[in-house]
C-alpha cells in the first residue's frame, strides 16, 4: 500500500511542478510581447521625429 501513496505524492509533484513551469513560461511570454511592442512604439517615434528634423533642414 505505501508503494501507491508515493507514487501520488510522485505524481502531484510531478504536476505542480509543471504548472508553476508552465505559469512562468506563460508569464514571461507575455511580458516579452509588450516589450515588444513598447520598442517598436518608440521606434516609429523615433523615426516620425528624424524624419520631421532632416525635412526642416532640407529646406
Amino acid at each position: 500500500m505505501n508503494g501507491g501513496y508515493a507514487m501520488g505524492q510522485l505524481l502531484w509533484t510531478l504536476v505542480v511542478v509543471l504548472f508553476i513551469l508552465w505559469l512562468v513560461g506563460w508569464l514571461i511570454f507575455h511580458l516579452l510581447t509588450i516589450s515588444i511592442h513598447v520598442l517598436l512604439v518608440v521606434a516609429i517615434i523615433l523615426l516620425v521625429i528624424s524624419l520631421l528634423r532632416n525635412r526642416g533642414r532640407a529646406r
